[in-house]
């Protein structure tokens, strides 16, 4: 495990959180300043920096979270990683969760960071003077949390599976494009990707003339992670009886 931390700091993967952390909160400061309506004193002024992390985190996130998996994975490919580990008793499936694990806590670190920062702007910059939605800012948080830790884990075993980098930040662009274009389909066809559930954590939007707090897809969200936690786990092992 301290390998893998020791790797993410050559690599500077905690600058790529950063720019997520960075991107995530302008546009949803943009969201507030954009919008036409909006007033500090507003029941539902909190909703336009929901609205916009709700739009912000869909359209970075799936490509970033491409980048670190990849940049920590391909290490292994170019250096005969695996092969110098499992000389070490380190299985490949091993070294792909303790991937998982690493780039984990930092994806966690920036999510909740990414989380606080606006909250924190929707206080100093934009002056809003309600009470924040406690409960639901965190529902939000947590449900883009699994959402992120369940397409990290997909992007590890792309990045260890296929030694071409250039096919798993492919499908990190076509990831954003996905979890965008699924805020705009119905319930059921946003299940039908690991992207679409960006938009069943969608926590505010625009509707009439103001931004409305959404319902969060708990259930939904819960599934994906017991889906994609027993994917994860059964593809690790199987590449452990590989390498045996």
């Amino acid at each position: 495990m301290a390998n893998e931390f020791a790797k993410m700091k050559h690599l500077r993967i905690g600058l790529v959180a950063a720019v997520l952390v960075v991107a995530v909160a302008l546009l949803s400061l943009y969201t507030v300043v954009s919008s036409p309506n909006f007033s500090p004193e507003d029941p539902g002024a909190w909703n336009a920096l929901l609205a916009g992390m709700s739009l912000g985190i869909p359209l970075l996130s799936p490509l970033l979270l491409a980048v670190i998996a990849s940049r920590l994975t391909d290490i292994e490919h170019t250096g005969n990683g695996w092969l110098l580990q499992s000389a070490a008793g380190i299985t490949p499936g091993g070294i792909c969760r303790a991937k998982l694990v690493a780039l984990g806590v930092v994806v966690a670190i920036s999510t909740l960071v990414t989380s606080l920062v606006v909250l924190a702007l929707g206080k100093l910059l934009a002056g809003i003077l309600v009470p924040v939605p406690l409960g639901h800012w965190a529902g939000f948080t947590l449900c883009v949390l699994v959402v992120n830790l369940a397409v990290l884990a997909l992007h590890i075993l792309l990045s260890a599976k296929v030694e071409n980098q250039l096919v798993a930040l492919g499908v990190g662009v076509f990831g954003c494009v996905m979890a965008v274009f699924s805020q705009g389909l119905p319930a059921a066809l946003a299940h039908m990707t690991p992207w679409g559930y960006y938009a069943l954590a969608k926590a505010a939007d625009y509707q009439g003339d103001g931004y409305v707090a959404l319902p969060l897809a708990y259930p939904s969200i819960a599934v994906l992670a017991v889906v994609v936690g027993a994917v994860f786990a059964l593809i690790t092992f199987r590449f452990d009886r590989q390498e045996a």
